[in-house]
Parts: structure tokens; C-alpha cells; sequence
């Protein structure tokens, strides 16, 4: 193993044990207002960005900044190339970007935040930025690693997205590959069975290349989970209707996290252990940010932050 696998090794285990953890995050989602439950950040590595934060979608997007920058972080301490393994677990963040700059579903533009800085780990964004329109957009995607989502209407759009970052997961990380199909099984069942949308072509195929042709073929609920391969039957255990995709959410952050433990226990220093980082650092960011929700509840905890905390 290369001596820059070992580093970035050594510095993943190092950022996963610096983090607040079911623990820190369940006091948090106790604390009676969201200023007792970002002071519970002061002593977290969430405190760099989350300081200056004032409301409940600032303090969410700083939780999210300081996973990407610490995404960031490690990917400089890999060897040459080793920052391509991370750059489809961050797509996320590109997605996000992406949505600030389209029309809301009323037609109109609401104030677009500082846009995620991505610096290595991006896509295309320094294209999809210049992009001032959904057929713009749209056509930026089609000449990146992203794909032609099939229509520029914003829904397509991320949906396309969505599906795409599932499928680039699945090719360039197989460790993350039974993520990736555990994602494409709910945005799949969501968009189909949930809102009654028809997938567009190209993210038609692409979920058929993660479910196979039958799931994605699917007329009803019922036939895709039958449909399903084996391997991402998981996704929907005991989640007999799509009213309770949320159950099936929470067990997939639930299987990142015991999946990306298991990664960062194995013996060898490689990248297996910084994948395995990489999970269990953005199960943490999404558990504080439903952990700074709660608190902004008046610390009730909801029960699908229970379900993983």
C-alpha cells in the first residue's frame, strides 16, 4: 500500500473521531431551542462554520459545509488520482448547488445562497455555474460525466442528477455500490409511487442498470419490490406501501453507517478505510442537522432521527 493510501488513511480515522456521533448528536436533539443546540457545536469541528449561523437552514447548510470541507481535507492527503474515489460521494453537494440556481415550483427565484465550493471534488460545476437557465443547465450536464437528463424542466433536472450520482457511485466506488442501489431503490419508488412521475428516459436507463430492466419497468409498488435484484432487496424490507418510504431512508443512513464502520475496521490501510470515512463523517452531518431540526422543535426528537440515533 502506497504510502499516500496510508495517510489519508490515518487522517480519515483521525476526522471520524473528532465528531460528536449518536451520542453528541442525541444531546443536541435535546437541547429547547436551536441556540442551546448550536452551542452543543462549539466544541465539535462543525463550530468553524456553524458559528456565525442565526437560523435553522443556516445552521443546517454550515453542517454541510464543514463535511465538505473536511471531504476536501482528505482528499489532499491521497496519492495522485485518489480524489476521483471521493468526487462521486460528493456529488450531493453539486446537486445542491445545482437547485439554489433553479426556478422554484411557483416559477420564481428565491435568494441563492453562497454556492458549496467543491475546488477538487466537483463535476462540472465551473460549467453548470455559468448556466443561467434549466436548457442551459441542461445542456451542461450532457457534455459532463453527469448525462443528458432527458428534460430541462427542474424537476428533471435533479432527478436526473440523482439518479446519475447513484450510477457514477456504483461504477467508480464499488465499496459504496450497495449505497448507490439502495438510492436508486427510493428515488425510484419515490418519483414513481409517491408523486406518480414517469422517470425520463436516460434516468429510466440508468436505474435500470442499477435495479435491472424488470424494477425499472415496474407498473405498480408491489411489482417493483418483487422486481428488485437481491442485492438491493434490502432497500424496502418491510416497507409494504410507499407511505413509508421514510422508514426505508432511515434504514439506508442506518446501513451506510454500519457498512462504513465495518470499512474503517478493516486491517489494511487503503481506500476501503477512507470510503468507509466518508460514510460514517456524512451519517454524522445528517444526523446534526436532523439533531439541530429537533432542537428547533423545542428538542422533540422525530422519529426518524430515533430510528438511527
Amino acid at each position: 500500500m502506497s504510502a499516500g493510501w496510508v495517510a489519508g488513511a490515518v487522517r480519515a480515522k483521525a476526522l471520524v473521531a473528532r465528531y460528536p456521533g449518536a451520542d453528541g448528536a442525541r444531546e443536541i436533539a435535546a437541547s429547547p431551542t436551536l441556540d442551546d443546540g448550536l452551542r452543543r457545536l462549539t466544541a465539535t469541528p462543525y463550530a468553524r462554520y456553524a458559528r456565525t449561523s442565526t437560523d435553522l437552514p443556516g445552521a443546517q447548510m454550515a453542517v454541510s459545509a464543514t463535511l465538505l470541507w473536511h471531504l476536501r481535507v482528505l482528499a489532499g492527503w491521497l496519492p495522485p488520482g485518489g480524489a476521483r474515489l471521493l468526487v462521486p460521494l460528493a456529488a450531493g453537494f453539486e446537486i445542491a448547488n445545482v437547485v439554489t440556481r433553479l426556478p422554484a415550483p411557483d416559477g420564481r427565484r428565491t435568494d441563492v445562497p453562497e454556492p458549496y465550493r467543491l475546488g477538487a471534488l466537483e463535476t462540472a460545476w465551473r460549467s453548470l455555474e455559468r448556466a443561467d437557465t434549466p436548457p442551459q443547465v441542461r445542456a451542461a450536464l450532457a457534455a459532463s460525466p453527469w448525462g443528458d437528463p432527458g428534460d430541462d424542466t427542474p424537476w428533471a433536472l435533479v432527478t436526473g442528477m440523482r439518479m446519475a450520482a447513484a450510477r457514477r457511485t456504483a461504477v467508480a466506488v464499488p465499496a459504496a455500490r450497495r449505497w448507490a442501489q439502495g438510492c436508486a431503490v427510493l428515488l425510484t419508488a419515490r418519483e414513481r409511487f409517491v408523486h406518480r412521475r414517469s422517470l425520463p428516459e436516460p434516468v429510466r436507463r440508468d436505474a435500470a442498470r442499477l435495479l435491472g430492466e424488470r424494477a425499472a419497468a415496474a407498473a405498480t409498488y408491489d411489482e417493483f419490490r418483487a422486481a428488485l435484484p437481491t442485492a438491493a432487496r434490502w432497500a424496502l424490507v418491510d416497507v409494504e406501501e410507499p407511505d413509508g418510504l421514510w422508514r426505508a431512508e432511515a434504514r439506508w443512513w442506518r446501513t451506510v453507517q454500519v457498512d462504513g464502520m465495518a470499512l474503517l475496521r478493516e486491517g489494511r490501510y487503503g481506500p476501503g478505510v477512507v470510503v468507509g470515512a466518508v460514510a460514517v463523517l456524512s451519517v454524522d452531518a445528517w444526523r446534526v442537522r436532523a439533531a439541530l431540526e429537533s432542537a428547533a422543535r423545542g428538542g422533540r426528537p422525530r422519529e426518524v432521527f430515533d430510528a438511527l440515533a
